[in-house]
């Protein structure tokens, strides 16, 4: 179920949730639930993923209540104990799932009591299914958001060693996909390097909102038991406890949160894909898939596919879809909490996994990708794409550039005509000449990028030691104590 019912705090919850098949809010009703309202509600089928932190939650929450005197060190240990036995049966696959499990936090607990007894039957005390259920997702985030994290960084070292590889090819840089001017190939890699650093900025920045332990905020308005809310934060690795026990139970934007820095991730592997799918096509050839990270068809023997690359881009759009859904669930809600919440963790796990896996994947296949330097330089040796270079040259000799650029606009467009090429034109104008027709020679103009942050050798063998010394900032980031 992963949310709660007023009536499900404290020992309120009744008899041994293990009998009869007995809800945890049984005492208040005479029947028993529908079936359809018990498969429409019930939530073990994706929530089952939180038992690990489910039992941490609930080691915690027991310890608390002992270090309060709620419930005897005796007590502690006999749940505690409990709590360890499931832990395993958990991890070998032991652990039996009944009917009457609707969620995790049910299916734990009523095992807790078969095996301690009445000291199983305390573990509850206190504790609501809603800031259980927040904050085990709390923690599954945290921890998972990490792994993406790590997960980037491997991504931009992969980058950053390719682009390494490749220091003095260039291929053109493209505007609206057309040819612009060109660019180093490093330079285009790291580009997608510094925008996933962005990334895991991100996840580090939201970390610190996720970072709220709302457990002991109870239903709605904490408790009456005098509950160690703050060794509870301090037990689980929290860096601090809730301040307003509705928010801490009925409010989910850490989750929206989460969702949209994972998108937006997702969406910058997509722009990846895209030139990839791009890149590896007959009409560009500026690279090649490796066996291992592409796929033939069923029906065309000559087929090299790069689904990796298209998958990326496709699955955006799913993420994409997960977080906008969720913000419109989230958008109409009054305090506290609502059965809608049941709602973040599918979009939740199914972002955070595909996420983690494109990263895999995409991380494969451009460290094993061959590029093509011969089909990018060609490219990007078209004469056109050293019109900026032209008009900046007669610039730099005092023409305004509006002036400059009407000039070298119609060599161009007179060029494109066919007759005659630009380079000739260029040796024969009367304001640019042969000095200036230089400008249009293979290789000539990438070399002039020079400002800080450019495209050319001088810029780009700075930018190099910038993003070196970024990843390592990020690494020790990652690696911080509490990260």
């Amino acid at each position: 179920m992963s949310g709660d019912h007023d009536t499900d705090q404290g020992t309120d919850h009744g008899a041994d949730p293990s009998g009869g098949g007995q809800t945890l809010w049984h005492g208040r009703f005479e029947g028993g639930p529908a079936a359809e309202l018990m498969a429409y509600t019930e939530s073990l089928s994706f929530d089952r993923r939180l038992w690990r932190d489910d039992i941490t939650g609930s080691r915690a929450h027991v310890r608390g209540l002992a270090r309060a005197a709620i419930i005897t060190d005796a007590e502690r240990d006999q749940v505690l104990l409990a709590l360890d036995v499931v832990e395993q049966e958990m991890e070998t696959g032991l652990f039996v799932f009944l009917p009457a499990d609707e969620d995790i936090h049910t299916a734990v607990e009523r095992r807790v009591t078969e095996l301690a007894g009445p000291a199983g039957a305390k573990l509850h005390t206190g504790r609501s299914r809603n800031d259980q259920s927040a904050t085990d997702v709390r923690l599954w985030t945290k921890r998972e958001l990490m792994v993406v994290a790590r997960r980037v960084l491997d991504l931009q070292r992969v980058l950053l060693r390719r682009a390494e590889e490749h220091e003095g090819v260039y291929l053109p840089g493209y505007t609206h996909l057309q040819r612009a001017q060109p660019v180093l190939l490093a330079h285009h890699l790291l580009a997608h390097g510094w925008a996933l650093g962005r990334g895991i900025d991100r996840i580090l920045d939201a970390l610190e909102r996720i970072d709220v332990s709302p457990l002991g905020a109870g239903a709605l308005a904490g408790s009456s038991l005098p509950l160690d809310v703050d060794g509870n934060a301090a037990d689980l690795g929290f860096a601090r406890r809730f301040e307003n026990s509705l928010d801490a139970v009925g409010s989910r934007d850490h989750v929206a949160e989460a969702l949209f820095v994972l998108t937006l991730i997702a969406v910058d592997l997509s722009r990846i894909g895209e030139e990839i799918v791009l890149w590896t096509t007959d009409e560009f050839g500026f690279a090649k898939l490796d066996d291992a990270y592409a796929t033939g068809s069923s029906m065309l023997p000559q087929k090299k596919n790069p689904d990796i690359a298209e998958l990326a881009r496709g699955k955006a759009g799913r993420l994409i879809g997960n977080l906008a859904g969720f913000l419109a669930t989230m958008k109409g809600l009054p305090l506290s909490y609502n059965r809608d919440y049941q709602e973040d963790k599918e979009p939740l796990f199914d972002t955070a996994d595909q996420v983690r896996l494109a990263l895999g994947a995409v991380t494969g296949m451009l460290a094993t990708i061959t590029f093509v330097p011969e089909r990018m330089q060609a490219a990007a040796d078209a004469e056109t794409t050293a019109a900026t270079d032209l008009a900046e040259w007669l610039v730099q000799r005092g023409m305004p550039f509006r002036e400059a650029h009407a000039v070298v606009g119609a060599l161009v467009r007179e060029a494109l005509q066919g007759e005659r090429s630009l380079r000739s034109l260029v040796a024969e104008h009367a304001s640019l000449g042969a000095d200036a027709a230089e400008l249009v020679a293979p290789g000539v103009s990438v070399r002039r990028r020079v400002t800080p942050g450019g495209a050319g050798p001088v810029p780009v063998a700075d930018q190099f030691v910038r993003f070196r010394v970024e990843l390592d900032r990020l690494a020790e980031a990652l690696e911080a104590p509490g990260a």
